[in-house]
């Protein structure tokens, strides 16, 4: 019967043993379990390294190698710096470098975005998901315009004051656009820097910040600043990885405290987000004619400013046939009996803290919607191609583009 054995040597430094032992804490040998006898002391805390002069040398040295050909690494225009870091926050470059190309051409420079209304911002915006970062964003523009005629701060300090732009942001701009010697400090740099240096300070902590940007601030050179954070990220991106990190070619092999002690799976430290629940959207989509009945979502809410259908939360996944009726009744509308029924349309949507499951409820009214109920229940009615044109969840946007193609 496979048992567990527990190794005390692991190879040679830089042979192929040593790598797979030291990068993966579990795995199967002949038929056995084995497992590396770990111990949750091992690793001490450590703040800031007293020397480390292979560190950034061996970024600087990677990087011109391996970097990936983005737009935004040929300027130094912070307003095109700035539209790329909010893109990308929470969001793979994949999947946010369409978006970007998408504004910086429909918004060439800040005073253009500035200038335009924020239903066309969010449109633009749509299925990024994290939509605050859309407003956000329109408003440190009008800000940059009005308070600063145009022209960004060109300090990292003087960053912080525009609305929306965190220490990463800031630090981001300042050092790309302006040459600042400031460190950035995303989830790339926390891991290669708690791996490389044996740092177990847990990352999704407030408290580790300090402990992590003091090493940061440490190992950036004055003479490279923007060099130096753009390879420290761009590592941990496509080197350092969350998992089956590269360390069989890594240059910072012979250096790394996580490599040394096969504690690569270990590091970097990050407690358990909170177990997301579950909810269940039942959406009314009340039609009449060539018409069709949305609502702008409010204030305070996670989808402000974008449009949906009138909606019912349920504790179950069903809403019986009398509970619909009595929703639709509630909105002072009325089913027409001379319509087939239509299939119900089930779509999940997942977000960091939860999971929707929606249905779409197809409603036929027998007629419109007087103003009064409309303004009581907050829709407003619009053509098919007026709802394909408004800012939409992308759940919503994607149930109308699959029904109004």
């Amino acid at each position: 019967m496979p048992g567990k054995l527990l190794f005390t040597n692991w190879g040679h430094k830089g042979t192929r043993t040593f790598w797979f032992c030291n990068t993966f804490p579990t795995f199967r040998f002949a038929g056995f379990c084995i497992s590396k006898p770990l111990s949750p002391n091992i690793l001490p805390n450590i703040s800031t390294p007293a020397t480390a002069p292979y560190f950034a040398p061996a970024l600087l040295e990677w990087y011109p190698r391996h970097r990936r050909d983005l737009p935004w690494r040929h300027t130094q225009d912070p307003y095109a710096i700035w539209l790329s870091e909010v893109i990308l926050q929470q969001t793979r470059v994949k999947q946010g470098l369409p978006y970007y190309l998408d504004f910086i051409t429909t918004y060439p420079t800040v005073h253009d975005l500035a200038a335009a209304p924020e239903d066309e911002v969010l449109r633009h915006w749509q299925g990024l998901g994290y939509y605050s970062r859309a407003r956000n964003m329109h408003h440190t523009a009008q800000q940059v315009v009005r308070e600063y005629d145009g022209k960004f701060p060109d300090t990292y300090t003087e960053l912080l004051k525009l609305r929306g732009v965190g220490q990463y942001t800031a630090a981001a701009i300042a050092s790309f656009a302006f040459g600042e010697k400031v460190a950035v400090l995303d989830g790339n740099v926390y891991r290669v820097l708690a791996r490389v240096f044996g740092i177990t300070a847990d990352i999704a902590a407030p408290a580790s910040r300090k402990q992590f940007q003091t090493l940061a601030d440490a190992l950036i050179p004055a003479a490279a600043p923007a060099e130096f954070n753009q390879a420290i990220m761009e590592f941990g991106a496509i080197q350092c990885t969350p998992v089956k990190p590269d360390c069989l070619f890594c240059p910072l092999q012979q250096h790394c405290f996580a490599f040394q002690h096969g504690m690569v799976q270990e590091l970097p430290v990050k407690s358990k987000a909170k177990a997301s629940r579950t909810r269940y959207f039942h959406y009314l989509v009340l039609r009449h004619g060539e018409t069709v009945y949305l609502k702008k979502r409010g204030p305070k809410d996670i989808w402000q400013g974008l449009y949906d259908f009138a909606l019912t939360e349920t504790d179950a996944a069903e809403l019986p046939p009398m509970a619909l009726l009595d929703a639709v009744e509630s909105l002072g509308g009325q089913l027409a009996t001379d319509r087939a029924a239509e299939p119900v349309q089930a779509l999940r949507h997942v977000l960091s803290h939860q999971k929707v499951e929606a249905k779409f409820h197809p409603v036929w009214l027998r007629q419109p919607l007087a103003q009064p109920a409309l303004q009581a229940a907050g829709l407003a009615a619009f053509t098919a191609t007026e709802a394909h044109d408004l800012p939409k969840p992308i759940l919503i946007a994607n149930y109308i583009d699959t029904i109004w193609k």
